[in-house]
């Protein structure tokens, strides 16, 4: 039975944040193009405090989005497909769910055919999460759970549903006279350890807001995700049966501080005048005439 509950943990877990995420599409344009090519899903990250879809920037075939400290966020997954899919999540190489160090066997939220699911923050229960929130590395849930070495990335693994053609009725039918129902494993999920409970302050955002792009020359710490402030996000359990151990479609993608992305060469740095420098900038003009009375 041990075995059992343990596969259920790392595969059946669903959203039921349709509802929310129906509420904010109503009042925004058109997300701008999304994270990922074609595939099972699509993926943005929506900067929740600012209001607006992060922009990608590519560089060497990673992706990347600018983090302002102090802002929530929330990574956006879209099924593009008629089928039911699996999206196993991390950040900062952390699962959102389990808090466990992240793996694609682990659990995941389940997508309805063409369905969605924003991920606001780490989840705590069936019921509630604590936000995501771009802040200080060493300020990052990762970074203090002891886990610093993957800080600054975001993460979507994607399975495809095993099919079943058997229908459970004809199963029936087939059955043996006198045999048993198959066990049918119970819905069981734990919440993570607990953390400290931070939220960001209107004073660290004001302050990183205020600091403006920073040298290139001189890249600041790190982002991370801290563990924000509590909030109702509601989910069941359901079966999810994977058709393969490994993912169909994997989705990575960086962030970091402007300034950071300035140095890294990802973004373009402050432009510099091309013109050359003249000796005698002077133009060559005569003494002019006084005004007339």
């Amino acid at each position: 039975m041990n075995g059992t509950i343990s596969r259920v943990r790392r595969t059946l877990l669903a959203s039921a944040l349709a509802l929310g995420i129906g509420a904010c599409a109503a009042h925004e344009r058109p997300a701008e193009p999304l994270v990922t090519r074609p595939g099972l899903v699509q993926v943005e990250v929506y900067d929740r405090t600012r209001g607006a879809t992060l922009p990608v920037h590519a560089k060497d075939a990673r992706r990347y989005i600018v983090g302002t400290p102090g802002h929530e966020y929330a990574v956006r997954i879209r099924n593009t497909t008629g089928g039911r899919v699996l999206v196993v999540t991390s950040v900062d190489g952390v699962n959102v769910i389990s808090g466990d160090t992240a793996a694609p066997s682990q659990s995941g939220y389940v997508l309805e055919p063409w369905g969605s699911v924003e991920v606001i923050g780490w989840r705590k229960s069936l019921e509630r999460t604590a936000a995501f929130f771009f802040t200080e590395h060493e300020n990052s849930y990762a970074a203090r759970t002891g886990r610093p070495n993957d800080v600054g990335v975001i993460g979507v693994a994607a399975f495809r549903e095993k099919a079943q053609p058997i229908a459970r009725r004809d199963l029936e039918m087939r059955r043996p006279q006198g045999a048993s129902e198959p066990e049918t494993p119970a819905p069981v999920a734990s919440a993570p350890a607990a953390a400290p409970r931070e939220r960001a302050s209107a004073d660290e955002l004001a302050r990183h807001e205020s600091q403006g792009t920073a040298s290139a020359a001189r890249p600041a710490a790190k982002l991370g995700t801290g563990h924000g402030r509590d909030e109702a996000s509601r989910v069941t359990l359901v079966n999810f049966e994977r058709a393969s151990t490994s993912p169909s479609q994997t989705v990575t993608l960086r962030y970091d501080r402007r300034d950071n992305l300035i140095a890294m060469g990802v973004l373009p740095g402050p432009r510099v005048s091309q013109r050359e420098p003249d000796p005698f900038p002077g133009a060559v003009r005569f003494t002019p005439d006084p005004p007339r009375w």
